[in-house]
This record gives C-alpha cells, structure tokens and sequence, in this order.
C-alpha cells in the first residue's frame, strides 16, 4: 500500500515522542462498573470520580479522529495500513453503483466492506460514519427514486465533498434522495429528522470502532431502527481486548486498530443494547502491511493480537432469544430475490437454495417472518413444541477466517449447513 511522507512524518514523531497524546486518560483500574462498561470505555474509566476526566478523554478522541480523517488523509492511499480498505470484490450491482459516483468521492473512502444488504428498494437507510458520501451515493442507487438516504458524519472536509458533489449525482441519478448532516454518531438525538422507528436500515463502514462510547451508538440504532429493521455494517474487531497502551495510540485509533472492540464484548454489549441474535455476514483478517505500525505492537508485546474485518447484521426484534432454540422449524426460498435467484444468504452459515426446506432455529425463523424477507420465503412450523437448543450454537470465536485465514468476503455468502 502507498505510504505517504506526511502520513509516515506523522507516525514517525508519535513514535518518538515517549509522552502520550492522550496525558490526561488514566489507565484502567478495578471498578465496579459492569465488564462491559469498563471495555466500552476504551480511553477512560466510567466511574463517577473520573467524569471530567472521561469527557476530556471523549472530545480527545473525536478531536483526533477528526483531524486523522479530515487534515491528516487527503485520499485512501494515505492510510498506513489496511485495516479501513475493502480487499473484497463487490457484487455486480455494487461495481455498477460505484461507477456511478463521482471521482473525488471514491479517492476520499475508508472503510474495510461493502454494507448495504439486499432487498432494500424503497427504504430509508442512514449510514452512519458517511465520510464523503460513498456508501450514501451507492445507497442511494439501490434504494431508487422512492427511497431516502441520511447521512452523518462529525468530519467537516469530508462532508463538503459529500454535499458538493450531490448536483452531480443527482443529474447521474436522475433524482436526489439523500441529505447529509454534521454531527456525532453516539449524539443522534441532536438530529432533530432523526425520530424514534424512522427508519429501515442503518449501515456503517469502519466507523463505529472510531467512537469512545459504543454503547450510546447501538442503544440509538436500536431505537432509531422500525421493528423489523436492522443494523447492517462492517468493522474491525480484535481476538483479545485492545490493551491500554495500543488504545492510546492516535495513529493506531484512527487507523481503525487501536478502537476495534474484542468480539466477544461486542456481542454481548450488542445484546445488552437490545440486539438480542448478532449474526456474522462475512469477516475477513487484518494483515497490517507496514513494517513501523507492526513493529510498534510488537515491540509493546503483542503480537499475538489479531484484528478482523467483518460484517454484521443485526435486527431489531423483541421476539428474539438470547440463544438459538430448536422448535422444528424450516423454512423455503422462493427464489425471488432479485440477483439470488437460485440462493440466498441471511449471514455466513444460513445459506438457503431456492425450492429446498431449509432447517432453521426459532430466530432465523423470526428475522425472515418478521422483516422485509417474509414474502420471498414459506415457512412451516409453528412454536409448539421446543427441541432444545441447536447443537453447535457455542461462544468459540465466530471468524472463520480465524483458522484458515482466509477471507469469507466476496464469497457469495457462506455454507450450506442447517441453522447454527
């Protein structure tokens, strides 16, 4: 990958310089906040004596963000490593949309997938963590003329191009959905279109590992979400949690490592925001390709802490278990997706072929009842009877590409296997 002078002059003093950045975060001490609370926190303790120190931490964190994404990177060769790049080939109808969007745009993108699902015509979809505007614009193709697009982002250079670039895409369109705002993404509620149930689908693009309070995100997405709808996004996740020194690091934050949450409190910290079933669409390992980055963690001991890019989704549905429960249910795929005529994938081990009865747990069996997908599927069961849980449904790490390292991206969507 391309290094610049500038990005290397910057990694450079921060290497050299022996104090941190970040002089006012205190490092980790035993509380009685939950384990979550305590991982969530990512720069400062969240403990009552330390508040002013916390807020001093968050505006150092958005602060430094915003100067890496906005003054630091003038284009996506600029990055220092590969964590906030999309390696995968996007689907035909991706490949198509991007073509669409204008120059200064696609230069100006960071971001590690391609995050909008399927079947999404007609909907409201808010990315958040928009940047310059490509995932909107390529949102915004997809969901046509009737649907709308809402974008969010705190960086004020990568906004402008968004919004200086909209005539354009709407002359290329021929219709202008979209509409772009500045703001935090764990401070909705100071969007004042933004209501509660407003909206089908939310993605984001290597953004949500950027944000000191994670928790406040996901209880927004939750909300903001219509009963049905989902979160849809790719991140950077880690094998272990991100030790102290590392999360200090203003290169390695805002190179999307040093924030990655460990992938076990992301899925319980998205159960404790009511996303009771994260489901894994495709991950991906993060090789970081530059020699001083690489050394840096390895010199501070550990090199054993691997990253990963991956997608999930996850739905808003109060009817949903904390675990895959078996109620002899299966359901049968139409083959009315448009693009998946023969298969479709919900995530990486739900894979369904059209025509064939499809063994499903009680919640797979609710994410397609009760959302969009319901008409392109027949369902048989009912809830009578409880099996017991799915055999396999455990809590060992969810990336296959894990063992093998090899990308599950780009892939056409995972195995043939029956539910968990």
């Amino acid at each position: 990958m391309k290094v610049t002078s500038q990005a290397l002059a910057l990694l450079t003093a921060i290497l050299l310089n022996t104090s941190s950045a970040f002089t006012s975060v205190h490092h980790h001490r035993a509380s009685t906040s939950s384990s979550l609370k305590v991982t969530n926190d990512l720069f400062v303790e969240m403990t009552s004596e330390t508040g002013a120190a916390a807020a001093a931490g968050t505006a150092n964190t958005h602060s430094s963000v915003e100067t890496y994404y906005g003054d630091t990177l003038k284009e996506t060769a600029d990055l220092l490593t590969n964590a906030c790049c999309t390696a995968a080939r996007p689907a035909p109808q991706i490949a198509q949309a991007i073509s669409n969007i204008h120059p200064d745009v696609i230069k100006k993108y960071y971001g590690c997938g391609f995050c909008v699902p399927d079947e999404v015509e007609g909907m409201t979809i808010l990315d958040l963590g928009c940047g310059a505007g490509r995932d909107v614009y390529i949102a915004s193709q997809l969901v046509g003329e009737k649907g709308r697009v809402i974008g969010v982002d705190m960086t004020a250079e990568q906004l402008k191009v968004a919004k200086e670039t909209q005539a354009y895409h709407a002359d290329k369109f021929g219709f202008d959905n979209v509409e772009f705002h500045e703001g935090l993404i764990e401070k909705l509620d100071d969007i004042d279109s933004l209501t509660d149930g407003s909206v089908d689908i939310i993605i984001s693009n290597c953004v949500i590992n950027l944000c000191p309070d994670k928790e406040a995100v996901l209880k927004s997405c939750h909300r903001l979400l219509k009963p049905g709808g989902e979160l849809y996004f790719s991140d950077v996740y880690a094998s272990r949690r991100v030790p102290q020194e590392l999360r200090e690091d203003e290169v390695l934050w805002g190179e999307c490592l040093s924030g990655a949450l460990y992938w076990n409190d992301f899925q319980n910290l998205a159960k404790q925001c009511g996303f009771k079933d994260p489901r894994l669409v495709e991950d991906a390992p993060i090789t970081i390709e530059n020699k001083k980055v690489q050394d840096k963690i390895e010199e501070m001991g550990h090199k054993n802490l691997e990253f990963y890019s991956a997608t999930y989704r996850l739905f808003q549905l109060d009817c949903l278990e904390p675990h895959c429960e078996d109620y002899g249910q299966a359901v049968i795929y139409k083959g009315t997706i448009p693009r998946f005529e023969s298969g479709w994938s919900l995530d990486d081990h739900h894979f369904m072929e059209k025509g064939k009865v499809f063994p499903v747990c009680g919640n797979t069996y609710n994410m397609l009842k009760e959302t969009r997908f319901e008409k392109h599927f027949d369902f048989v069961g009912d809830w009578s009877t409880h099996y017991g849980i799915f055999d396999g449904c455990g809590t060992s790490m969810p990336f296959k590409s894990s063992i093998d390292g090899v990308s599950t991206k780009g892939g056409g969507g995972g195995g043939g296997g029956a539910c968990c």
